[in-house]
């Protein structure tokens, strides 16, 4: 390589180097808090936003990704504070109240999960994120009837999804209702080939 082909090339690699200085310089907080999540850095992307988190209107949702890196994390009462925080900001909230349930569902607080998935869903009747938490809940807590209820309820709004299916067959298990559990597991395995419980069940059950 000629000298000047050598000096061409230090010097394109020293402003390579300066424009990548200047672009990591010029992130705002948001960009590098989702990079950092992108590589699996939870604590760091959380940590460049506390700055934001009580100032103007972007706290709300600097408290939003602050509950939802935490619990990334497993810091599920740092979690909730946050999310609860979010939710005085803005009392109409559902993703707050979702978030709010997701360490709760983690903790197995089942009664106090549920109330934020029933305050979601008196809003907005059919949303799924909240009748799928219900639906843990009541897996949680024993309410086998209910459940299969719901279930079955969930399962005419959203036919092409898997959950509601596996729901109603453990709640039809706990009933005794084995044919029932043997339908809609079968209905698990159409939507989803190689579902490992029902495949574990269709083999033993019948």
């Amino acid at each position: 390589m000629s000298i000047l082909l050598k000096s061409c090339a230090v010097l394109a690699l020293c402003l390579l180097g300066m424009s990548l200085a200047q672009a990591k310089e010029s992130s705002t907080p948001w960009q590098t808090s989702y990079a950092l999540e992108a590589s699996g850095q939870y604590e760091q992307a959380a940590a460049v936003l506390v700055p934001l988190l009580g100032y103007g209107g972007s706290s709300e949702f600097a408290l939003l990704r602050y509950g939802w890196l935490n619990y990334l994390q497993g810091n599920y009462n740092d979690s909730i504070r946050a999310y609860t925080r979010s939710l005085t900001r803005n009392t109409r909230s559902i993703d707050a109240r979702l978030g709010i349930a997701l360490p709760l569902l983690v903790q197995q607080r089942w009664r106090e999960a549920a109330k934020y998935a029933q305050q979601v869903i008196a809003v907005s009747p059919w949303n799924y994120s909240a009748h799928e938490s219900l639906m843990r809940c009541e897996e949680g807590l024993k309410q086998w009837e209910t459940l299969a209820k719901h279930a079955r309820d969930v399962s005419s709004y959203y036919p092409s999804v898997v959950a509601p299916y596996v729901y109603l067959a453990r709640a039809d298990l706990w009933l005794g209702q084995t044919d029932k559990a043997y339908a809609a597991y079968q209905q698990v395995l159409e939507r989803q080939p190689n579902h490992l419980e029902a495949l574990r069940y269709l083999k033993i059950g019948k």
